[in-house]
Formats: C-alpha cells, structure tokens, sequence
C-alpha cells in the first residue's frame, strides 16, 4: 500500500511539472497528453489517498501524496493553455471549449479544488483524521466540479 501511495505521488509530481515546465516547447497534442497523463496520475494518487484514509492506515503515510495533489492542483490551471481543446484536437482531448471561454470560472473551481488539496495535505500533517476525512470528501466535490462543467 504504502508503495503504491508512494509511486503515484512521484508520478504524479513528475508529470505535472515537467509538462507544466516545459509548456511552450512542446505542441497542443504533447500538451495533451502530458495533462491527461498528469490526470491520470491524479486519480491513481486520489484512490491511494482514499485508500490510505479508508484502512485506517497511520497519517503519516499520506503525506507525501496528499502533497503532491495539493502541488499539483496549483498548477492545474497552466495544463490548459489555449489551443488545446475540442476545437483544435477533437480526437486528442475531452477538454471543454467552456475551460477557456468561461476561464474565470475554471479557475475559480480550481482554486477551490487547490484550497481543498491543501487543507486535506495541512489535517493530514496534524494528525487529525476527522478533519482529514471532511477535507477528503471536499476535495472529492471540488474536483468533481470542473468534470461536469469542462469534460467532454
């Protein structure tokens, strides 16, 4: 279990800021594949998490993924530049027009989803596994919210 968690938060953080870092070298289609691979990887490190929280498993050991999620929601927003969606790859992305069109409300839900990354990553560090298991749930809503409204 532990290493599971562990290799989907290295992924993870990996992924996100090489491709994040890299952006402008790199064309719309590679864009794509590092963001979806990066999304990916969020689901691989979510499931860890929700694992970890759901065997009673030490605190502790969340750690390091619940900090990857958090550094990853930060950077979310940036795996989205323009020209990277339906409309210039309609065979490459799920990604929704409405990302860019309503970009102020893509970003508000992500700040949300990075805001409840990081309280899930700050009640894990504390030890506290009631505020870990309510943060849990908000980070579940949270990234929830952008699936409904910018994914095909």
């Amino acid at each position: 279990m532990k290493r599971l968690i562990v290799a989907g938060a290295v992924a993870l953080m990996c992924a996100g800021g090489a491709a994040g870092a890299h952006e402008d070298a790199m064309s719309p289609a590679e864009i794509v594949a590092a963001r979806q691979a990066s999304l990916m990887m969020s689901g691989v490190t979510m499931g860890a998490i929700k694992a970890g929280l759901d065997s009673g498993a030490e605190l502790q050991t969340l750690g390091f993924p619940t900090g990857a999620l958090a550094k990853w929601a930060q950077v979310l927003p940036t795996m989205f530049p323009a020209g990277t969606g339906l409309d210039s790859l309609p065979d490459g992305t799920r990604a929704k027009a409405e990302i860019w069109t309503d970009r102020a409300g893509f970003e508000a839900r992500a700040a949300d989803y990075a805001a409840a990354t990081a309280r899930l990553r700050d009640a894990v560090a504390a030890g506290d596994a009631a505020v870990a298991a309510t943060e849990w749930a908000a980070v579940r809503t949270t990234c929830g919210s952008c699936h409904d409204l910018y994914r095909q």
